[in-house]
Order: structure tokens, then C-alpha cells, then sequence
């Protein structure tokens, strides 16, 4: 039960719903208990006694009794779902909540297709039980308790004879329950990478049939698929066998009820309307008890579910607000004092001993072949890494004295593969201020050079884009990032590759417009192309996670480095046609 343990502060507060559901559950198991009764004062009073004029008043008496079951059946079930629905509500809203707070690091090595299952399958599990399994645990123990003692009441050497075979029955529940949890967690395991599968491939379907992959595909996903196919033939088998013997052991009772009983009517020791009632309440007994098995199959998929979803919402926070944290506006000053950063205890260093300093205002330009440690280095100053040692600060401060949130709304970023919700295009430019007028996201856009495309849209800035911004070329999407961007009006400006996938003539355009949204901004442009970062005030040419070269442009084309190297592969082409027109 630890599972359900440490989830209880989610359901927990709204037991009042589950009270309410088991005390019309009372009524329910009583009254159900009450039949085997009044059958048998009919039969051993009325029908034996030849008093049929009895008959209407037991039937009116009956269809009342049923009615009441009736009524108390619907609020029964009625609460004990809304119990359910509500608690999982709170979860799913906690589970969502941690998700959002989940550093870097935890996405680094999680699955998308993962992450949805528990979201939606593995919560509905934990519903089912809450909702139903709880109540029907209970109702499984009222009914055996009170079949009992109506048995006992009838017959103690009968009940006893009946009830031989019980032991044996609770040794095949238990064992089945050790058998059936371990095979349903393995269910979620094998659903969860057949969703990461499907995610995977629908979100590459370009990939897939560029490189025309769609056989290759197809086999793994029939692998993912066989894998799920095999976990649930598994787990049914684990049914196959142990249902047939529950069911074997409940009619052995029946068989020892009739044979017995029968020879109690025949020598007069039990009426005979009493073993007709024994025989009703034996299944009022073996039935839930062969029906504690679905139980058991419910709680087991709820606590293989539970686990799951305590996976992530006890995954640890690397990156946490400290208390006392400020909220301040910030001018830009960036400084890195001595920073080491490593994402994992078996990984290199990503960056080692980076030390430098950013005034407000200053353009910081970021080169180096991929896996140098670019991109690491303003993901620090957003806090999305720490550093391992040393010390990153902004405007004099660590940046973890900063709230989380107020740091990263005064810092900019347009990432060099743009994500685009599948929202308007005007949703997608104010995203990141919601409150901004119109005029200022039409400003916006004609700064990212993106106003033109925009209004050739069929709706404008109304225009629905499809999931990712699907419909749009990369150069579009990476204007509308960048117009994004600008809304926030950020201290701090990082352009991750922000144009790589346009053309010259317009990464030009872009270039321009950016010089004006730059002014007074701290701004890191990471590039592999010379022509974005030869206007920075400091370049710094990382390889391995190290500074091997800093200096302006200017000094850096005469260094006889990886620098100069790198313009004189992007400008010897140029060069050679120049002089050749000349």
C-alpha cells in the first residue's frame, strides 16, 4: 500500500465523497443480504404453511426493498466516481505542474510517448480503483461478512462445511496477486514505448520518407506492437490459470452446500427454505470472492500505474528556487566566473573554466564546431543547467538569487529549431506577453521581416498554423520566433542559430532589423556563419567545451586560428568570383 500511501494527499481530501458512496453502499450489500431472507421465511411460512394470502404483501414488500436498492445504488456509484474524477483531477494537475518544472536534465533522457502514456493511461488505471476497486473491496468484505453470519445464524455445522474450501481459495488469490502486479507494470512499460514509437514517427514523417524509411518503420513499430502483444498474452495466460481454479474451489463449496445440506433437510436438522437461503448466500460469498481476483487485477494496474506517476512527480528538481529569491528587473550584465558545466556523472565536461564578461549592451558572438559547448552556455544563464563550479551572474548577482521566472522573462530566445504552437500566428508572436497590443506585434513581425509573409496568409495574423507550424518554411518559422522574441522586450537577447534557415538575402534583412532591437540589449548570437558574428563586440571560439580563441572579428581573421580557418572556407568562394569578375 505505499504506493497508495504517498499518493493520498491527492484523493484523500475529498473522502467525504467516498463516505457518502459506502453508506449507500450499506444499503446496497443489506438489502442484498435481506433476499435470501425473505425467500426463505417465503418458502418455510408461506408456501409450506399453505398461507398464500401472504403472497401480494411479501411482493409489494419486496418490489420496496428493491426500490431502495435501487435509489441507493445510483448515489452508490455516483459518488464513488465523482470521488474518483475529482482526485485524479488534482493529480493530473500536479503531474502537469512538475512536468513544467522539470529541469533540462530530466527531458534530456525522457520520452515523449512515455510521458503521454502516464499522462492518460496510467492515470485512468489509478482512477478505476479509486473509483470502483476501493468501493468494490469493501462491498466484497460486507457481503461475506453478513453472508456469514446469516449462514451462521441458519446452520453453524453447514456454514463451517461450506467454508472448508475458503483457505484454499485465499492461498490462489494471494498467489495470483503476486503474479498479476509485476506483469501489469510490465503492460505500461511496453504501452508507453509503443506511444514513443508512434510519437516519434508521426513527428519525423518527414525524415521517414526522405530517406524513404517507411518499411524500416513499420518493422519497428511491429516490434514495439508484438512486445505490447506479448505482455498482455502473458498476463492473460496468468488469468487462464488461476480464474478456473477460483471458480473449481467455489464449486466444490456448492457441491459440499447441496450434498450436506441436503442430508440436514432429509433428517430434519435445517428447514428446507434455510438451505435454499444457503444457497443463495454461498455465492453471495464464492462470487465476490472469485470476484476478488478482478479486484486484485484492478489494484494491480492502479499501483503499476501509481509507481509510475510517483516517478516523475518525486523525480528530483535539479534546478530549484532558492528562498528569498528577487524579482528585479535586470540591465544585462553577464559575467562567467570559472563555469564548469557536466549533464551527468558519465558525460565529459561540457564546458570547462569559461570565464568572461558581458556589459549591458554588448554583443557576445559564440563559434565553434557542434558539441562545443555554444548553446550550454546561455542555457546557463537561463538557468536551465547549473553549473557544476564556478559562477554564472547577472547585473553583479548568481543568477540562482534571481526568481526563476522573473530571470527568465527579461532574457530572449530564438533557438535555431523554432517551435511553433498550433495556434494563430498572432498567438504564437504574443506568447510570451499576452497583454501586448496588436500594434506592437505588427512591429514585432516587421522587425523579424516577417510582416510581408503574414499578411499574404489567407487570414493574416488570424491564420491557424498546424501542429509545430506545420505549413511554413523553416526561414518563416524562425521570423516568427524572432518577432516572438522581440514582444518580450527582453535585457538579454540569445540568438541560437536564429538564422540558419534562411537565405543570404534575407538573413541580411534580419540582421539589420536586429540591429535596432539590440541596442541597450546584452545579445549572444550563436552562428557557424561568419557573416552573423563579425559585428560583435567579443567572439568567443569554443572547442570542447573550452575557449581556444576570443577577439573581434577584425583580429580574429588574422590569428592564424580555427576562426580565420573557417572565413577563409565561407569567403575564399566569394573572394575567387570577385577577382575573377575583376
Amino acid at each position: 500500500m505505499e504506493t497508495f500511501k504517498k499518493l493520498k494527499h491527492y484523493y484523500w481530501p475529498y473522502r467525504k465523497y467516498l463516505f457518502t458512496s459506502l453508506f449507500f453502499l450499506l444499503f446496497v450489500v443489506a438489502i442484498t443480504v435481506v433476499y435470501p431472507i425473505v425467500l426463505q421465511l417465503t418458502i418455510d411460512e408461506v408456501v409450506l404453511e399453505e398461507r398464500y394470502s401472504l403472497i401480494p404483501y411479501i411482493a409489494a414488500g419486496f418490489f420496496l426493498i428493491m426500490l431502495v436498492k435501487g435509489v441507493s445504488s445510483f448515489f452508490h456509484q455516483y459518488m464513488g466516481d465523482l470521488f474518483g474524477i475529482t482526485a485524479v483531477y488534482k493529480l493530473r494537475e500536479a503531474l502537469y505542474e512538475k512536468l513544467q518544472v522539470l529541469s533540462f536534465k530530466y527531458y534530456d533522457n525522457a520520452r515523449t510517448g512515455d510521458l503521454m502514456s502516464r499522462k492518460t493511461t496510467d492515470v485512468e488505471g489509478f482512477r478505476n480503483f479509486i473509483s470502483f476497486g476501493i468501493s468494490d473491496l469493501i462491498e466484497i468484505t460486507m457481503l461475506i461478512l453478513f453472508s456469514l453470519g446469516v449462514m451462521f445464524y441458519y446452520s453453524m455445522p453447514l456454514a463451517l462445511v461450506t467454508m472448508a474450501a475458503m483457505p484454499f481459495l485465499a492461498v490462489v488469490v494471494y498467489r495470483f496477486d503476486k503474479r498479476v502486479h509485476p506483469a501489469f507494470r510490465g503492460i505500461r512499460k511496453s504501452f508507453g514505448r509503443l506511444n514513443t514509437r508512434v510519437q516519434e514517427n508521426i513527428s519525423g514523417m518527414n525524415t521517414v520518407k526522405s530517406l524513404s524509411k517507411e518499411d524500416f518503420e513499420i518493422d519497428r513499430f511491429s516490434d514495439s506492437n508484438d512486445n505490447y502483444r506479448q505482455h498482455y498474452l502473458f498476463t492473460s495466460e496468468i488469468w487462464s490459470k488461476y480464474f478456473p481454479v477460483m471458480e473449481f474451489i467455489g464449486n466444490i463449496c456448492v457441491v459440499l452446500l447441496l450434498a450436506f445440506g441436503g442430508f440436514l433437510v432429509i433428517n430434519g436438522g435445517l428447514s428446507l427454505g434455510a438451505l435454499v437461503a444457503f444457497f443463495s448466500l454461498v455465492w453471495y460469498i464464492m462470487g465476490p470472492l472469485m470476484n476478488l481476483g478482478f479486484v486484485i487485477n484492478m489494484f494491480s494496474q492502479a499501483k503499476a500505474s501509481g509507481e509510475r506517476l510517483l516517478e516523475i512527480l518525486e523525480a528530483a528538481e535539479d534546478v530549484t528556487e532558492k528562498e528569498g529569491a528577487v524579482d528585479r528587473v535586470v540591465s544585462g550584465h553577464v559575467t562567467f566566473k570559472d563555469v564548469t558545466l557536466t549533464y551527468t556523472a558519465d558525460d565529459d565536461e561540457a564546458l570547462k573554466h569559461i570565464s568572461f564578461d558581458a556589459p549591458p549592451g554588448t554583443v557576445i558572438g559564440l563559434s565553434g564546431p557542434t558539441g562545443s559547448g555554444k548553446t550550454s552556455i546561455t542555457q546557463l544563464i537561463t538557468r536551465f543547467y547549473e553549473p557544476e563550479t564556478g559562477k554564472v551572474l547577472v547585473d553583479g548577482r548568481p543568477v540562482d538569487d534571481y526568481q526563476l521566472a522573473a530571470l527568465r522573462k527579461q532574457i530572449g530566445f530564438v533557438l535555431q529549431e523554432s517551435f511553433l504552437f498550433s495556434t494563430t500566428i498572432g498567438e504564437n508572436i504574443r506568447y510570451g506577453n499576452p497583454d501586448i497590443p496588436e500594434e506592437q506585434i505588427i512591429d514585432a513581425a516587421k522587425r523579424a521581416q516577417a510582416h510581408d509573409f503574414i499578411m499574404e496568409m489567407p487570414k493574416g495574423y488570424d491564420t491557424m498554423l498546424g501542429e509545430r507550424g506545420m505549413g511554413l518554411s523553416g526561414g518563416q518559422k524562425q521570423r516568427i520566433a524572432i518577432a516572438r522574441a522581440i514582444c518580450i522586450n527582453p535585457s538579454i537577447l540569445v540568438l541560437d542559430d536564429a538564422t540558419s534557415a534562411v537565405d543570404m538575402e534575407t538573413e541580411f534583412k534580419i540582421q539589420k532589423a536586429l540591429k535596432e532591437v539590440m541596442k541597450g540589449r546584452t545579445t549572444f548570437i550563436i552562428a557557424h556563419r561568419i557573416s552573423s558574428l563579425k559585428h560583435a563586440d567579443e567572439i568567443l571560439v569554443l572547442e570542447n567545451g573550452g575557449i581556444i580563441e576570443r577577439g573581434k572579428h577584425a583580429e580574429l581573421i588574422h590569428n592564424n586560428g580555427p576562426y580565420e580557418r573557417i572565413y577563409n572556407i565561407q569567403y575564399q568562394d566569394r573572394e575567387h568570383i570577385m577577382e575573377t569578375a575583376t
